[in-house]
């Protein structure tokens, strides 16, 4: 791993965003490049309000509300940029020599695509500053992010703790055992105690495929704790989480299973929710 890219705003998970990055910085050597998008209204655009206006009005109103844009504009670039500075400042307080700031108008999912080529790993926050304290949402580009990213991605929880014990979610897809392999080649859960649950009644060739997850990280030194438990996975995931002290949750995005399709529908989105501790997505 080479390359994070931290997704950051204006909310208070802005700062666990920067904390998951450093961490993983420092355990992989990794630049971070810090990227705030303002949105296209943000930026300047606005509604096209003449339709609605006599002739008397129009020009003098339109010019009022071209001036009012371009006023909210600059003082949005300069929240912007203050935002990113900020972030910078924190990262290299943390230790880490690179961090690149990128301040974008725009389309996150653009933005995002523009760089994503050249990441490793995207890091967001559960929530953005629509959200922000309120409990029962996610943020709205969360979802937006998880569906386009092709790279795996990081939601931090509200608050950074530090991590000893992680979590795998395996149903045995495609994007699980990518996630098994990703995490057994690279550094960042090195020397880290690996949980690894599959929920449900397997089928002699899921469990021929647990059997492999396990052995492929113990091959790479890791210490596996391996189980299959019967249950509704949100349920028992939660759970396990709960009661075993899990630090961080990996798990496949999407898919047909019953653990993959948590993150499309309102299941998922409960446990993501549920689950106060940073998860960590791969498709």
């Amino acid at each position: 791993m080479t390359r994070l890219l931290a997704l950051i705003d204006g909310s208070a998970y802005a700062d666990s965003v920067c904390d998951h990055a450093a961490w993983v910085a420092a355990r992989t050597g990794a630049s971070i490049d810090v990227m705030h998008v303002l949105g296209r209204r943000e930026a300047g655009g606005s509604a096209n309000l003449s339709g609605s206006l006599t002739m008397d009005a129009r020009e003098i109103l339109l010019a009022e509300l071209a001036d009012l844009d371009e006023k909210k504009a600059r003082v949005a670039r300069k929240l912007g940029r203050a935002v990113v500075d900020q972030a910078v400042a924190r990262l290299k307080a943390d230790g880490i020599a690179e961090v690149t700031p990128r301040l974008r108008s725009g389309d996150l999912i653009e933005a995002v695509a523009e760089v994503e080529p050249d990441t490793d790993l995207i890091l967001i926050g559960k929530r953005g500053e629509a959200a922000d304290f309120a409990r029962l949402h996610l943020g709205s580009n969360l979802e937006r992010v998880v569906r386009a990213a092709r790279r795996p991605v990081l939601v931090a929880a509200r608050a950074f703790r530090p991590v000893n014990r992680f979590l795998i979610a395996f149903d045995g897809g495609t994007s699980a055992m990518k996630a098994v392999n990703h995490i057994a080649a690279g550094k960042l859960f090195t020397g880290l105690d690996c949980h690894l649950l599959m929920v449900g009644n397997p089928n002699s060739d899921a469990r021929a495929r647990f059997d492999n997850a396990v052995q492929t990280l113990r091959q790479h030194d890791y210490a596996v704790t391996a189980d299959i438990l019967a249950g509704e996975a949100d349920a028992v995931i939660a759970d396990h989480v709960a009661s075993h002290g899990i630090d961080l949750l990996v798990m496949g995005a999407y898919g047909h299973s019953r653990i993959r399709t948590l993150i499309i529908g309102s299941t998922t989105a409960e446990m993501v929710r549920s689950c106060l501790v940073p998860v960590m997505l791969f498709r």
